[in-house]
């Protein structure tokens, strides 16, 4: 059991950043999470819930307070643009006494993750998770309205990986010793199809579900109609029709920082099976 530390988390709210609280929480040490709204982050009763905004780095130093380590995304502000304010907050966070940063990769390019890489004077850690198994959620309503999925390129494969398991990668990457200069990609235990997943989803909630597969032209058309700008279009169909090796090969990471095996996405679906079935009231919000 490590000492009991005390880690500041950004990104706090977010899927990811969730789950590093709750790890770090779980393993005993004192968590501060950042946010810009205090009043809405819904955090539970141990968790020090402090303001801050990475845009504005100044407004950090009073959460970087006496903390050892620093949980840190690559986007920020209310539109989640780009930061582009890491060497300042890397600067602050060494004269506060910080000595381990996890940052969490954002897919691509990013001039916080060069400024992080780049500085001597922490030990850093980048996560590069594969696809996050809560993608999945995205299905809700149309599995809670309709019992059906639709998707295209339903034979693509995917390692995806439980987003509890990126959150116990960081907490130990923050607090324990050995991972100071790492790059590590974050996959779950197997290779997934679409097939798969919605055949994980069926069997958790105990009823099935119809999986339609779309042409290229249809998904198009169904993500404009949800809302997605032009690029992520792009970006998704880039991803599903021609997936990277990296996201489509299995790696042993979980297991060999936090030692015990990544957890499947049937024992992540078993965790989220109220969210895929049918209820009083309708659709999922």
């Amino acid at each position: 059991m490590t000492q009991t530390q005390k880690i500041l988390v950004t990104g706090a709210t977010g899927t990811v950043g969730r789950q590093v609280v709750a790890e770090l929480l779980a393993r005993g040490h004192v968590v501060r999470a950042l946010t810009r709204d205090p009043a809405r982050s819904g955090f539970p009763a141990g968790v020090e819930v402090v303001q801050g905004d990475l845009t504005d780095p100044d407004s950090l130093v009073p959460a970087l307070e006496g903390v050892t380590g620093l949980h840190l995304i690559t986007f920020g502000g209310a539109y989640f643009a780009p930061l582009e304010t890491g060497p300042r907050i890397l600067e602050l966070a060494r004269a506060a006494g910080v000595r381990r940063v996890t940052v969490l990769h954002g897919g691509g390019p990013s001039l916080l993750e060069d400024a992080v890489r780049a500085d001597e004077g922490v030990d850093w850690t980048v996560l590069m998770p594969v696809e996050f198994m809560a993608n999945a959620l995205e299905w809700a309503n149309g599995i809670v309205a309709s019992d059906e999925v639709r998707e295209p390129f339903v034979s693509r494969l995917s390692a995806m990986v439980h987003e509890g398991d990126i959150g116990s990668v960081a907490a130990v990457a923050l607090t324990e010793e050995g991972h100071g200069r790492q790059e590590y990609v974050i996959t779950g235990p197997e290779l997934l199809t679409v097939t798969g997943k919605v055949a994980a989803i069926a069997a958790a909630r105990g009823r099935e579900i119809a999986l339609v597969e779309l042409t290229q032209e249809q998904a198009v058309a169904q993500w404009r109609a949800a809302g997605h700008p032009e690029d992520v279009i792009g970006f998704l169909l880039e991803a599903y029709g021609n997936t990277p090796e990296v996201g489509r090969t299995v790696a042993d990471t979980v297991e060999k920082v936090t030692g015990r095996p990544a957890r499947t996405f049937g024992q992540w679906a078993a965790e989220h099976a109220r969210v895929f079935t049918a209820r009083s009231g309708g659709a999922v919000s």
